[in-house]
């Protein structure tokens, strides 16, 4: 015999509480995974869009990840207080910041790449392996399609 919860239904109905709920379930899952390093998802994905991107710039680098800049100041600072990024004046505009992962930077989003790929695969797991692929599409389709309503508009392609 199944219970019927309205509070669930009505809350199960709703995208942005199953994104919000899923999100808490993923931030869990990678703190679990990724506790080795003492990296905090944020931190790790401006991490690895430097490892992939080298010297953008903060505000560039804001817009790759999806933060407003002050967050990206606020995490690159600490990153940068960690010896895992260091940042540069721009010699022909010294307003501008470029941030470059040290080594110390790299051998940490190397080793956290398996760490991160199983708190991937344990999130999804549920999931079969079209199922996966819909999931992803299906994210991508609406964040690009609704990247304009962010207050950290993401750059695109």
């Amino acid at each position: 015999m199944t219970t019927v919860d309205p509070a669930k239904d009505l809350l199960f109905a709703r995208p942005g509480f199953l994104v919000r709920r899923l999100h808490q379930i993923h931030v869990a899952m990678f703190f679990e995974e990724c506790q080795s390093q003492n990296v905090t998802p944020v931190q790790y994905a401006i991490l690895t869009a430097l490892s992939v991107i080298p010297d953008l710039d903060q505000t560039s680098l804001a817009q790759e990840v999806g933060l407003d800049r002050t967050t990206t100041a606020d995490v690159v600072k600490r990153l940068e207080e960690r010896g895992l990024v260091v940042r540069r004046p721009n010699p022909s505009d010294k307003r501008l910041r470029h941030v470059r992962l040290t080594a110390e930077g790299e051998t940490v989003v190397a080793s956290l790449r398996g760490d991160m790929a199983r708190a991937q695969e344990r999130l999804l797991a549920p999931l079969r392996p079209a199922e996966r692929t819909m999931l992803m599409d299906l994210m991508r389709i609406l964040v690009e399609a609704n990247n304009q309503y962010s207050r950290t508009v993401m750059r695109t392609i």
